[in-house]
């Protein structure tokens, strides 16, 4: 923290020319931390340490951690600053498969062409049970999705959540960085723009229809909600 009594921004990255942080965005800033948005993608630079920044979080995008451009390399390298100096990293799908990339694991498509878009079942793991006891936190039952690629669980790291196609859903690195496959910072509204923006996605199999999707969010989202609040507590001090 500042000497002022300032909280240090959170960094912030973005791969689309009009993405936002979504509700995650919004939560930060309720708790008074800025947000140093950077786009690599666009030319904007990582920085060398997170020693001015309270944390980093890197968000999804329709790229793939195995793609070759520089900014996918550089981005995936980078991740071992908040690794090294042990503050708070989240990863968000691309960013949790970039940090998996980043340990040594896979990132792959599913053997039978299928996607994750919409809600689905999230299993906790035992690590995961006795996370969510000690942080007085229930895991939801199902989570919003929006890819069509999944991830090991990297050597080092321990799986917290479960899935049916994708089997790993969420990964601990030390005790502050945090791999989700899937998107709790989704607004009502990025699913309706996602929908119809990438409507063709829809028909992947495995995906779930626009109507299917927000019924989805109207059974599921209140408790996704109530459980990012309280992730992010934890995630700021590094539980």
């Amino acid at each position: 923290m500042a000497d002022d009594g300032l909280k240090a921004p959170i960094l912030i990255v973005l791969h689309q020319e009009h993405s936002t942080p979504g509700r995650v965005g919004r939560l930060l800033s309720e708790r008074g931390f800025a947000l140093d948005i950077r786009r690599p993608r666009f030319g904007d630079p990582l920085p060398e340490t997170l020693a001015e920044h309270t944390g980093a979080i890197i968000f999804g995008g329709p790229m793939s951690a195995n793609d070759p451009e520089d900014f996918i390399k550089a981005e995936i390298d980078w991740i071992g600053v908040p690794l090294k100096e042990e503050k708070p990293y989240l990863g968000l799908c691309l960013g949790a498969q970039m940090m998996a990339k980043h340990l040594g694991a896979k990132v792959w498509e599913h053997p039978d062409g299928k996607a994750e878009i919409g809600y689905y079942p999230l299993l906790p793991t035992q690590a995961g049970e006795a996370l969510s006891e000690r942080w007085g936190i229930s895991w939801p039952s199902h989570v919003y999705h929006w890819h069509r690629e999944g991830f090991d669980c990297p050597t080092g790291a321990e799986t917290l959540a479960t899935g049916d196609d994708f089997p790993t859903q969420a990964i601990r690195v030390g005790d502050a960085a945090y791999g989700l496959q899937f998107h709790p910072e989704v607004t009502h509204a990025m699913i309706c723009r996602w929908t119809v923006k990438a409507a063709e996605r829809l028909s992947t199999p495995g995906a779930q229809d626009r109507m299917r999707q927000i019924e989805g969010r109207f059974m599921y989202d209140p408790h996704v909600s109530r459980w990012l609040d309280l992730f992010l507590d934890h995630w700021l001090d590094t539980d």
